[in-house]
């Protein structure tokens, strides 16, 4: 089963007059849809646009494996969990192990606007403790391994015309970051998703150069 839905789709939240702007893409805070609370471990997937000197001040999490993917400009984090400080980066893959409890601090101290994709995960097994990596220049179709949600990551870039083979796992989530894509017949573009559900020998073509993630999951 392929599931579409379209950035158009997406729930708006953040706080605009404080320069956040966030599109959820599932049931979040006060957004709420029981049909569309979570796909397999993914709990969220959030694109987030923050304009120079906004963020989120420190605040707590617990019990999720926070996944972000800068698309433009440059993140500041910094964290409980070992005192982790620094930016990311267009390319880098930032993974925030909440454990059983651990609080963080996400903005934009850049002069340009901040663009990234945030995907939360429900971990097999809740607690344990907090944990950070950050992986520079994630390479195309690298395999990121999140163990503790059962979950993979893969960042393709593709270029025109070029044929991407779609993962035959449990689960497959897939985010358009820019480009026009075509799998099974639907056309997808940016901000737009594909659920994908026990399905084999799909391909994804590139209908422009483009970038994805495709999430394989338990």
């Amino acid at each position: 089963m392929i599931d579409v839905r379209r950035a158009a789709d997406r729930y708006e939240g953040g706080d605009p007059a404080a320069g956040i702007t966030t599109r959820h893409a599932f049931s979040f805070g006060s957004f709420y849809d029981p049909d569309n609370i979570r796909f397999g471990p993914v709990l969220a997937c959030n694109e987030e646009m923050l304009r120079p000197g906004s963020g989120f001040e420190e605040h707590a999490h617990s019990h999720t494996e926070i996944v972000t993917w800068v698309v433009e400009g440059e993140l500041t984090h910094k964290d409980s969990a070992g005192g982790h400080s620094g930016q990311v980066r267009p390319g880098d893959v930032q993974h925030f192990g909440a454990g059983s409890g651990a609080r963080h601090v996400e903005r934009n101290d850049g002069p340009e606007r901040l663009r990234f994709v945030q995907t939360w995960l429900a971990p097999l097994v809740a607690g344990g403790e907090p944990s950070y990596t950050l992986v520079r220049d994630l390479a195309d179709d690298t395999a990121y391994e999140i163990p503790a949600a059962g979950a993979v990551l893969r960042v393709r870039r593709p270029g025109a015309g070029e044929r991407i083979p779609v993962p035959a796992a449990e689960r497959v989530y897939l985010h358009v970051v820019r480009g026009d894509l075509r799998i099974d017949g639907e056309e997808l573009g940016p901000g737009d998703s594909a659920r994908i559900t026990r399905e084999s020998g799909l391909e994804i073509t590139a209908g422009s150069p483009g970038e994805l993630l495709i999430w394989e999951l338990l």
